[in-house]
C-alpha cells in the first residue's frame, strides 16, 4: 500500500506526494486533471515498477488530488510545476534517481531535464514533438473545458475532459490560472536532453502531436507503442509494463 506524506513548497504552497516500494528512487508526474491514485496507483504501473526494484515517488502536482489548490495567478507563475519537482528532489535528498511523467506530467519532466534536472533515465508518456513545442493548442482546448463546463455536447472531447476532472474532484478554479504556467520549449532545449529516454505512447493517441517525431528528436530516446488513447493507455497494463522494462534496463 501507498503511503503519502506532505511537504511546503517555497511559495508556501502544501504540496502531497506518495511513495510505493523501496530501492531506486523514479518520480512519476502525472497528467493534466488527474491524480497520483488516478494516473499510476489505480491500474497497477507504480505495483509493477516497484516489483523490479524501485521506490516509486509520485506527487500530485500543485491543483491536483492531495495538494493545495490555490486560486490566485500568482501561485502560477511560468514552470511552477518544474519547480515544485525541484522541490520536492530536495526534500526527499535525491541525487541518483530516475525521472518520468504522463501528458502534463511529461511535459514537466522534460522541462525539468531542460532546466538542469539529471536523472539517469527519463520517461516522457502521452506527449509528442507538437506538445512540447506549442503548448498553446492545448491550453485553449483546456481553457474551453474549464471555463464551459455544464456546456458542452455530451460525448464532445471537451465532455469527456470535464467529465474525467469531475471523477478526479478537480478544481476548476485552479486549474484555469495553472494553465497560464505552462511554457513552449524549443527544438534546441530538447536536442539537448542527452539521458536515455523512453518516449511512450497510446497507438492512438495523437492529442499532442506524434510522439515518434519527439523521438526522433531526442538524441537517445527509444520510442515504444501500447494499446489505447490519450485517455485509455493509462488504464492499460502495457504502460506500466513498458515503463518497468525500461528503467530496469
Amino acid at each position: 500500500m501507498a503511503t503519502t506524506d506532505t511537504f511546503e513548497a517555497p511559495d508556501g504552497v502544501r504540496l502531497a506526494w506518495h511513495e510505493l516500494g523501496a530501492g531506486r528512487p523514479v518520480v512519476l508526474l502525472h497528467g493534466l486533471f488527474s491524480n497520483a491514485e488516478t494516473n499510476w496507483i489505480r491500474f497497477g504501473h507504480a505495483a509493477a515498477i516497484a516489483a523490479g526494484g524501485f521506490r516509486v515517488i509520485m506527487p500530485d502536482l500543485r491543483a491536483h488530488g492531495e495538494s493545495a489548490a490555490p486560486h490566485e495567478a500568482a501561485a502560477y507563475p511560468p514552470d511552477i510545476l518544474a519547480d515544485d519537482g525541484f522541490a520536492l528532489i530536495r526534500r526527499l535528498g535525491l541525487t541518483d534517481y530516475d525521472l518520468g511523467g504522463y501528458s502534463l506530467g511529461a511535459r514537466t519532466a522534460a522541462r525539468m531535464a531542460i532546466l538542469g534536472a539529471t536523472p539517469r533515465r527519463l520517461v516522457i508518456a502521452g506527449m509528442g514533438l507538437r506538445g512540447m513545442l506549442d503548448t498553446g493548442r492545448r491550453k485553449a482546448h483546456f481553457r474551453d473545458v474549464l471555463t464551459g463546463i455544464g456546456t458542452h455536447a455530451r460525448g464532445s472531447p471537451e465532455w469527456l475532459a470535464a467529465a474525467f476532472l469531475k471523477t478526479t474532484g478537480g478544481d476548476p478554479e485552479a486549474m484555469l490560472p495553472l494553465l497560464d504556467s505552462f511554457v513552449d520549449s524549443t527544438e534546441d532545449e530538447l536536442r539537448r536532453i542527452a539521458m536515455p529516454t523512453l518516449v511512450l505512447s497510446g497507438l492512438e493517441d495523437q492529442d499532442n502531436g506524434p510522439a515518434e517525431d519527439l523521438a526522433r528528436l531526442l538524441p537517445d530516446a527509444r520510442f515504444v507503442q501500447v494499446p489505447g488513447n490519450h485517455m485509455s493507455a493509462v488504464t492499460k497494463p502495457d504502460l506500466g509494463r513498458a515503463m518497468a522494462e525500461f528503467l530496469a534496463g
